[in-house]
C-alpha cells in the first residue's frame, strides 16, 4: 500500500511539474496513471480535479466536466472543482448550470474577486458581454456532433436560442442560426419541433432583416429545414403534417418578396430558397403540387420583384441580382409543369399581371409591364412572348426606346434586347427595331444606353452563328462593336451592372472567330471580366460562360456529311463554312491564353459560391470550357494548379445531363494524365468515382466510355478504399459488359480495370461463382494477339490463382484451348508475358496433383526445363518454372534433374 501510494504521489508531482511547463497532454497522462495506482479518495479527488485542468487546456469541455464533478462528489466544497466545472459548462453552452457553480464558489470565498468577476460577467443581462458571446460561439461547436445537438435539445435549448434572436445583436442571432443548423441537420422530428417553437413569421423576419450575414444564415436554416422536413414526407412519416410545414413557410416567404419593410438580400435570400426547395430535382419525381401550388399563391408576388423598376416612386427594396432571380424561380416553376393545362394557367397568370399594369396605369404601369416582360424573356420565354404579343406591348416597348428619360429608355432598350432572340419576335424586330438600335447607338449621350443598344444590335448581327458566310453587318462593323464592347468593359469608372452588357455583347460577337482572337489577346478585357464574375452581381455568369464557350469552340458542331454537301451545291443551297481561324491550331492558342488569364480560378470561385445566377444550363456552359481546357494533356497541370480539380465535381453531380457528362469527361481526362491524390487530395478523391461510373452508361459515347475506364483504371490500382467505393457505385457489371465490347480500345480498358478491381476479395469471388464465363474470358484473352490485352488478361490470372487454389483447379474445365494458351504466354518473346504465364503455371502446379499432371504430361514440361536454365537473363521467369519443376518432383511426376540438385 505504502509503495503504491509514494508511486502515485510521485506521478502526481510529475504530472503537475508538466503542467506548470505547458505539456498538458503528458501531465494528464501522468495523473491517469496515478490514479490507476490511488485507492484513497481523498487523492483521488484531488487528481480528478487536475485532470479537469489538463481537458480545460487540451478543450475537451465533456471530460473535464466529467472530472470535475467526481472531485465535487468526493467534496462538495472544493472551489478549484467547482469553478473548473462552471468553465466547462459555459463551453458546453450550459449557462444557467455554470452560474450555479460560480455561485457555490462565491458563497464559500466570498472575497475571492476571480469568482465575482465571472459570476458577473456570466450573470449578466447586457448580451453585449463577452462571456456571452463567446458561450453562443461554443454552442455552434456543440451542435454539429448529433450528441451535442441532442444535450441541447433535450436541455430547453431552443428557448435560449429564441431569446438569442430575439436580442437583434448581430453576433448572438448568427449563434443562435448556425446552432440552430446542427439541430435540424438530418432530424426531421428535432426540425418539426424547432419550427412550432421560434414559428415561421419569426424566421421570415429574420430573413429580411438588414445585416446581410444575419439573412444569410436564416436562409441557410430555412434550408436545412426543408431538406429534413422533405426526407421526413419522402418516407411517408407523418407527411401530411410536414406538407403543411412546408407549406407554411413557403407562405410566409413568399409575403415576404412584396413585404415593404424587408431588406433588399433578404427578399434575394427567399427567392434563392425558393429556386432551391420547391421545384422538384428531377423529373422522374411525379408529384409536382408543391410548384402548383407555389405558382397559384405566389406567382404575381415573383412577378411584382421581376417587374419592379428600380428608383420608381414606392418600388421595392432590390438588388441588381432581384431580377434575375425571379426569372429563375420562374423558369424553375415553369419547367416543373407536366402537361398542357399546366402551362396555359401560367401563361393566363402571367398575361392577367401584366395586363393589369399595362391597362389604365398610364406610364408607370407601362413601364412595370415592360419590366415584367423582360423578366419572363430571361425565365420561361414562352410565357415571355405570349405577353409580348399582347395588343400594344411591342409598341409601347418600341415608343419608350425613344424617351427622352434615361431610366424609361433603360427598361425599353432592356425588354427590346431580350426580345432580340427570340423566334417569334426576332423577324418583327429586325424589321423594326435594328435602325432604332443604331440611332440610340451613335446619337445617345449615355454609355449606359449606348451599351444596352450596342449589345441589341451584337444579337442581332449573329443571327448566322458560327456560319463563317451569315453576315448581318458591313465588313469590319462586328469588330468594331467588339472594340467597343472591350473598352467599356474595362473602364472601371463605369458600373459594374453597365459593364456587365459589355460581357452581353462580347457573348454574342464572339461567335465571330477574328472577335475570339482580339479578345484573348487582350489580357486586361479577359481579367476585368474575370474580375465581373466575381463582382456582387452575379448575372454577368452566362455571358461570361457563353464568351468563353464561343473562343472554347466548345460548343456542339456536327461535321456534315459529304454527300448531302454535294447535294446542297447541286442543289444551290447554303452551306456553312468554318472560319480559318477556328482550326485546332488556333483553338490551341486561345486555350492557353486563357489559362494563363485565370481562367480556371475565376470559375472555380463562382462554383463554390451559393449563386442562383448558376442555372443548370450555365453549368452546362462551364463544364464544356473545363472539357476544352483538359484538351490537351499538357494543360490539365495548371487546370488542377488553380482548382479546376474540385470546381469539376460539383458541376459532374448537378445540372443537366450534358454539363454532367462534360465535367465527368474532363475529370477522367485529369484522372488517366496525373495522379490521381494530388489532383484531388483528401477525401476528395473518393468524390470523383461517381462521375466516372456515369461515363460508363451505355447512352455515352465510346470515347466517354474509354476515358471513363481508364480513369477507374488508376483509382482502382490505389487502394482498397477507392476498389469499394468503385464496387458501391455498382460499376463491376458495367466494366465486365465493355470486356466484350468489339473496339479494342475499350475492351482492353475494361479488362485492365477489372484488373486492378480484381485486388478485392468481393470482386475475386465473382470469379469463383458457378456458371459465370468471367474465368473463362480471362483465359481466352490470356491468348489474343493485343499484347496489352494479354498483359491484362494474364496479370489477373496470376493474382487470383495464387490467391485461390480453386481457380487454378478450374482453368482446365473452362476451356480445351487452356494449355495451349498457357504454352505461348511461356514461349512469348515479351519477358512479362513470360513471367505472368510461368507464375500462373506455378500456382496451379501446387494448387492440385491432377492438374500439376496434365501439365507435366504436355510439352509445358520442356518448356519449363528450358526457361528454369535461364537465370542470366530472366530470373523471375526462371525461378517461377524451377517452383513448377519442384513441385512436380515432390508429386513424384518427373525425376529430379542431376544437374539442378
Amino acid at each position: 500500500m505504502g509503495v503504491n501510494s509514494v508511486t502515485a504521489g510521485q506521478l502526481r508531482e510529475r504530472g503537475n511539474a508538466l503542467f506548470q511547463a505547458g505539456d498538458h497532454a503528458a501531465a494528464l497522462a501522468a495523473y491517469t496513471e496515478a490514479l490507476s495506482l490511488c485507492e484513497a479518495e481523498p487523492e483521488q479527488a484531488v487528481l480528478h480535479r487536475n485532470r479537469a485542468a489538463c481537458y480545460l487546456k487540451l478543450e475537451d469541455y465533456a471530460k473535464a466536466e466529467t472530472d470535475a464533478s467526481k472531485a465535487i462528489e468526493a467534496n462538495g466544497r472544493d472551489v478549484k472543482a467547482l469553478f473548473r466545472r462552471s468553465q466547462a459548462l459555459q463551453k458546453l453552452g450550459r449557462l444557467d448550470q455554470a452560474v450555479s457553480d460560480l455561485q457555490r464558489c462565491v458563497s464559500l470565498e466570498p472575497k475571492n474577486k476571480a469568482f465575482q468577476e465571472a459570476l458577473r460577467a456570466l450573470g449578466s443581462s447586457d448580451p453585449d458581454t463577452p462571456l456571452l458571446s463567446q458561450a453562443a460561439q461554443n454552442l455552434i461547436v456543440l451542435a454539429r456532433e448529433e450528441a451535442g445537438a441532442e444535450k441541447i435539445f433535450q436541455s430547453d435549448g431552443v428557448q435560449l436560442l429564441t431569446r438569442l434572436l430575439d436580442t437583434a445583436k448581430a453576433d448572438l442571432m448568427l449563434a443562435a442560426l448556425r446552432t440552430l443548423v446542427g439541430l435540424c441537420t438530418g432530424h426531421r422530428s428535432r426540425t418539426a419541433a424547432v419550427l412550432a417553437e421560434l414559428e415561421a413569421p419569426r424566421l421570415s423576419a429574420v430573413l429580411g432583416v438588414e445585416h446581410e450575414q444575419v439573412s444569410l444564415a436564416a436562409c441557410n436554416l430555412l434550408h436545412m429545414m426543408f431538406d429534413s422536413l422533405k426526407e421526413g414526407l419522402q418516407k411517408d412519416f407523418r407527411g401530411k403534417e410536414d406538407a403543411v410545414d412546408l407549406k407554411v413557410l413557403i407562405k410566409h416567404l413568399l409575403e415576404l418578396l412584396v413585404l415593404e419593410g424587408a431588406s433588399a438580400h433578404g427578399r434575394d435570400n427567399a427567392l434563392n430558397l425558393l429556386i432551391k426547395v420547391v421545384p422538384r430535382k428531377s423529373s422522374k419525381e411525379t408529384n409536382n403540387s408543391l410548384s402548383l401550388w407555389v405558382i397559384d399563391q405566389g406567382l404575381k408576388k415573383v412577378l411584382e420583384v421581376g417587374s419592379t423598376v428600380c428608383g420608381a416612386p414606392g418600388s421595392l427594396p432590390v438588388t441588381e441580382n432581384s431580377r434575375m432571380s425571379a426569372s429563375v424561380l420562374l423558369s424553375k416553376l415553369y419547367d416543373d409543369l407536366k402537361c398542357d393545362a399546366e402551362r396555359e394557367n401560367f401563361h393566363r397568370l402571367c398575361k392577367d399581371y401584366v395586363r393589369s399594369w399595362f391597362e389604365g396605369h398610364e406610364l408607370a404601369g407601362k413601364l412595370r409591364a415592360v419590366q415584367a416582360v423582360s423578366c419572363l424573356l430571361q425565365g420561361p420565354s414562352d410565357a415571355g412572348n405570349g405577353v409580348l404579343e399582347l395588343e400594344g406591348m411591342m409598341d409601347s416597348v418600341l415608343s419608350l426606346c425613344a424617351s427622352v428619360c434615361e431610366s424609361h429608355q433603360l427598361v425599353a432598350v432592356e425588354a427590346l434586347i431580350h426580345a432580340a432572340d427570340k423566334a417569334k419576335r426576332a423577324s418583327f424586330i429586325t424589321a423594326n427595331g435594328v435602325s432604332l438600335l443604331k440611332e440610340i447607338y451613335k446619337h445617345s449621350e449615355r454609355d449606359s444606353i449606348r451599351i444596352r443598344a450596342l449589345v441589341g444590335l451584337c444579337k442581332l448581327g449573329s443571327a448566322g452563328g458560327t456560319d463563317f458566310s451569315m453576315k448581318q453587318f458591313a465588313e469590319g462593323s462586328t469588330m468594331k462593336l467588339a472594340k467597343q464592347c472591350r473598352k467599356w468593359l474595362c473602364n472601371e469608372a463605369i458600373d459594374a451592372g453597365t459593364r456587365r452588357w459589355a460581357v452581353e455583347g462580347l457573348a454574342y460577337l464572339t461567335f465571330d472567330a477574328d472577335v475570339k482572337e482580339e479578345f484573348v489577346e487582350d489580357k486586361a478585357a479577359m481579367q476585368a471580366m474575370f474580375h465581373l464574375v466575381r463582382s456582387e452581381d452575379r448575372s454577368v455568369l452566362y455571358a461570361v460562360a457563353s464568351t468563353l464557350v464561343n473562343c472554347t469552340n466548345s460548343y456542339d458542331h456536327e461535321e456534315p456529311d459529304p454527300q448531302m454537301l454535294e447535294l446542297a451545291k447541286y442543289a444551290k443551297q447554303h452551306i456553312p463554312e468554318q472560319h480559318p481561324k477556328d482550326k485546332p491550331d488556333f483553338l490551341k492558342r486561345r486555350v492557353r491564353k486563357l489559362l494563363t488569364a485565370g481562367v480556371v480560378s475565376a470559375f472555380a470561385c463562382i462554383v463554390k459560391s451559393e449563386n442562383p445566377a448558376l442555372t443548370d444550363s450555365c453549368r452546362e456552359l462551364i463544364s464544356r470550357v473545363f472539357l476544352a481546357l483538359v484538351e490537351e494533356a499538357e494543360d490539365r497541370g495548371s487546370v488542377v494548379a488553380q482548382g479546376g480539380g474540385k470546381a469539376l465535381i460539383p458541376l459532374s453531380l448537378e445540372g443537366t445531363e450534358v454539363g454532367q457528362t462534360k465535367a465527368a469527361q474532363a475529370l477522367a481526362k485529369i484522372t488517366i494524365t496525373s495522379n490521381p491524390e494530388l489532383a484531388f487530395p483528401g477525401e476528395r478523391i473518393y468524390e470523383v468515382v461517381r462521375p466516372l461510373v456515369s461515363l460508363l452508361h451505355l447512352q455515352r459515347t465510346g470515347l466517354e466510355n474509354f476515358e471513363g475506364l481508364m480513369a477507374l483504371t488508376n483509382l482502382a490500382g490505389i487502394s482498397e478504399r477507392l476498389r469499394q467505393k468503385i464496387l458501391k457505385e455498382k460499376a463491376v457489371p458495367m466494366i465486365e459488359g465493355y470486356m466484350f465490347e468489339e473496339h479494342e480500345l475499350i475492351r482492353l480498358a475494361a479488362t485492365e480495370c477489372m484488373c486492378n478491381m480484381a485486388m478485392s476479395k468481393e470482386v475475386q469471388e465473382l470469379f469463383l461463382a458457378e456458371g459465370s464465363d468471367r474465368l473463362k474470358l480471362m483465359v481466352l484473352y490470356s491468348g489474343e494477339e493485343d499484347e496489352k490485352l494479354r498483359r491484362a488478361a494474364s496479370g489477373t490470372l496470376a493474382m487470383l490463382t495464387a490467391l485461390h487454389p480453386a481457380i487454378c483447379k478450374r482453368i482446365p474445365q473452362v476451356t480445351v484451348h487452356w494449355l495451349e494458351i498457357l504454352q505461348a504466354l511461356l514461349l512469348s518473346p515479351s519477358t512479362e508475358l513470360q513471367h505472368r504465364g510461368a507464375v500462373v503455371v506455378m500456382n496451379m502446379v501446387a494448387a492440385e496433383r491432377e492438374v500439376a499432371e496434365q501439365l507435366m504430361a504436355s510439352e509445358t514440361l520442356e518448356i519449363l526445363s528450358v526457361l528454369a536454365k535461364d537465370d542470366q537473363d530472366k530470373p523471375r521467369v526462371a525461378q517461377a518454372a524451377k517452383a513448377s519443376l519442384a513441385q512436380a518432383v515432390a508429386y513424384g511426376l518427373i525425376q529430379p534433374n542431376p544437374s539442378q540438385a
